[in-house]
């Protein structure tokens, strides 16, 4: 044998073509060109995640403030417990006995009636007696005024007074700033007061007092000036502006997420981080509160500083609900992308869920679960389920009225017993295998 030959073994079709793309990438490579396929998305990503997360608390901000101003019932839920507070119940009385005392100066009254009775010839005993009961008397008028006066405030009827107060007068407010009060006009460059209501009301009064012949007079609209109309203009202006911001805004934030995480190279990545965002901005929100709270109370007078806790308190009672609900929100959302992600955390949990669903199906038998055409059916349409799944449980808490953040995570905990539940009954079909003959 004058020399061997080496013989290479014959490559299939489908590895020379797996060869000559491997080639091709080692020669892409090698020249320098890496493949940064749109390297733009993930910086759009990036920045409408950003914005998006910082429109979340002004979205709530706009739309809470909008509540209390637009919306008189709101306002009368919101502001109808300040009156009811003990320590509000207790700052009022203290006001008003003051305000009484300031006006109706007992310990004058009681000298100058000891000093009259020295006058009309008493003798000096009983008005030396008198007068050394002035403070006392001062005392205990000041008690009764003041016991009186809370039990006044403490009483239904200042309460209801309260309520239809407050809900009289917001309708009012609104109507001026909405355009549609019927008193209040603008008329070159002026605010206007319509005068028919006092006429009416003056014409009633008129015919219930004998004077029948006040029965004749029209319906008449008489104005006089109130003020220029330039502020008037700008609050309407204001809340208009403030009015389609409620509307909108949310609507953006939500977009701007969605497209966000659309964009980015890696969607689950960015759905972990708008929800951390959502619930970060939360968490600024909170801080802020508190900041203010502290402000106010550290700028009332020290016997002041409960009431005034607890009136602010009660009037952000349904912004902080909203804080709370979108927090649990960002939680959710991030704690799913975080468990649906490839950290070892995340991949143990959801190897040891599956093997507890593996173990439900064993309780079946070596056939497992009697399901029937079930599980194939559920097998073929797994991805479908889930998607309908998550869909069902968004638009519950869409259409929800003022969801709370415990309805969040009762939503969020039915939503992974359905997903388990689908997983339980996902079952292949089984081959049929023939019998020998």
């Amino acid at each position: 044998m004058t020399g061997s030959v080496e013989h290479r073994p014959s490559l299939t079709s489908g590895e020379q073509e797996e060869l000559a793309r491997l080639r091709a990438e080692v020669a892409r490579l090698r020249a320098g060109r890496p493949r940064r396929r749109f390297a733009w998305k993930s910086l759009a990503s990036g920045v409408l995640l950003v914005l998006g997360c910082l429109l979340v608390p002004v979205s709530l901000m706009t739309v809470w403030v909008h509540n209390q101003v637009a919306d008189t019932g709101r306002f009368v839920a919101t502001a109808a417990p300040l009156i009811r507070d003990p320590a509000v119940q207790a700052a009022v009385t203290d006001r008003v006995t003051d305000a009484v005392f300031a006006q109706v100066d007992i310990p004058g009254l009681a000298t100058g009636a000891v000093n009259a009775l020295a006058a009309q010839g008493a003798p000096p005993i009983v008005t030396t007696t008198m007068q050394g009961l002035v403070g006392p008397l001062t005392s205990s008028v000041h008690g009764f005024v003041h016991d009186r006066v809370g039990d006044l405030m403490a009483s239904p009827g200042v309460a209801a007074l309260w309520d239809q107060t407050i809900r009289v007068a917001h309708e009012q407010l609104n109507a001026v700033l909405s355009g549609n009060s019927q008193a209040v006009v603008i008329s070159g460059g002026q605010v206007r007061l319509d005068l028919a209501p006092f006429i009416a009301a003056a014409r009633q009064q008129l015919v219930a007092s004998g004077l029948a012949v006040a029965a004749r007079i029209p319906d008449l609209h008489p104005t006089i000036a109130i003020t220029d109309a330039t502020t008037l203009e700008k609050a309407r202006g204001g809340y208009s502006l403030l009015d389609s911001l409620a509307t909108w805004l949310p609507w953006v934030m939500l977009v701007l997420l969605a497209l966000g995480v659309y964009l980015a190279r890696h969607h689950r990545r960015a759905l972990l981080g708008a929800g951390l965002g959502i619930a970060l901005s939360m968490l600024v929100v909170a801080a802020a509160l508190l900041i203010t709270r502290g402000a106010l109370t550290g700028a009332v007078p020290p016997r002041a500083t409960i009431a005034t806790g607890n009136s602010y308190d009660i009037l952000v009672r349904f912004l902080r609900g909203g804080l709370r609900t979108l927090f649990a929100v960002g939680i959710v959302v991030a704690l799913g992308a975080f468990l649906a992600g490839p950290s070892t955390t995340a991949v143990g949990l959801r190897r040891g869920t599956a093997k507890a669903i593996g173990r439900l199906r064993g309780l079946g038998g070596s056939g497992g679960l009697p399901i029937g055409p079930v599980g194939p059916w559920v097998h073929a349409h797994l991805t479908v389920l889930r998607a309908g799944l998550v869909g069902v449980a968004v638009l519950i808490f869409v259409f929800l009225d003022r969801p709370s953040g415990l309805t969040v995570l009762v939503i969020a905990l039915v939503l992974l017993f359905c997903l388990a539940v689908v997983q339980l009954l996902d079952q292949p079909a089984r081959e049929k295998t023939g019998s020998a003959g």
